[in-house]
């Protein structure tokens, strides 16, 4: 199955999907990570602390972070959950760098290490990881059905699948607020940092297009995982997904 956010591209240029994100994300590799904070006011961190929580009564001694960009989520599992490995994986190698260095910096370049893997196929073997993560990074995939079954096939039986998405809120006049202030000052204070005019016009698209809640349910269910569930947080600006192989 085509969802509609796979029909979408940063720059409309003719390449595949999964190129044109990988150039969007080395380009603004240098303010990823500035912008993401301003534009979310500091919440997106409380976001990964509550994504991280679902994880934590089951001590996942191996993590896959996929799309783990600068590797905010990998370092934060690797403090609060303690395992003996993270694997951070995305297909931007601008983003990875910045996350070596911060792994570095965070004295857990022992536990964290980074790669650049395509997750629709991955090259670790079946039955690998205890836990997968992955945070705001779904909704770029070329194909999600197949991404989300690699998944699947790397989870450990009754492992555990982690993910936040950015979403709409559906409730008055928090979903009305989310509009304005996404077709206004996030692309403009985007492409202002960022100095790529593209990136968080492209951002929003996906966002608004991304199936979310019970649909979503729904395709991990088709993918493989049981027992799938969904929190909408901040308003349901963003949710927090939960899935057992």
């Amino acid at each position: 199955m085509t969802y509609r956010q796979e029909k979408i591209t940063p720059y409309g240029n003719g390449q595949e999907k999964s190129k044109q994100v990988e150039t969007m994300f080395d380009n603004i590799a240098h303010s990823y990570d500035l912008l993401n904070h301003r534009l979310s006011f500091g919440i997106d961190n409380l976001w990964r602390k509550k994504a991280i929580s679902q994880l934590k009564p089951y001590k996942p001694e191996t993590i896959l972070d996929i799309a783990t960009g600068t590797g905010d989520f990998a370092i934060m599992s690797a403090l609060k959950l303690r395992p003996k490995k993270v694997v951070g994986i995305d297909i931007s190698e601008g983003m990875m760098r910045i996350g070596t260095e911060k792994a570095k910096d965070a004295k857990l370049d022992n536990i964290i290490s980074f790669k650049k893997e395509d997750c629709e196929r991955m090259s670790f073997d079946n039955n690998t990881f205890d836990a997968i993560t992955t945070a705001f990074g779904i909704r770029n995939f070329q194909n999600l059905d197949a991404c989300l079954k690699e998944m699947c096939r790397v989870l450990k039986d009754g492992g555990k699948l982690s993910i936040l998405e950015l979403s709409r809120p559906v409730h008055f006049p928090m979903r009305q607020l989310f509009w304005i202030y996404s077709h206004t000052l996030l692309p403009l204070y985007g492409k202002l940092i960022s100095k790529d005019n593209e990136a968080y016009k492209y951002l929003i698209s996906t966002i608004e297009s991304f199936p979310q809640g019970e649909e979503m349910v729904g395709i991990f269910r088709k993918a493989g995982f049981s027992d799938a569930r969904f929190k909408r947080l901040t308003f349901g600006i963003c949710t927090c997904y939960f899935a057992i192989k």
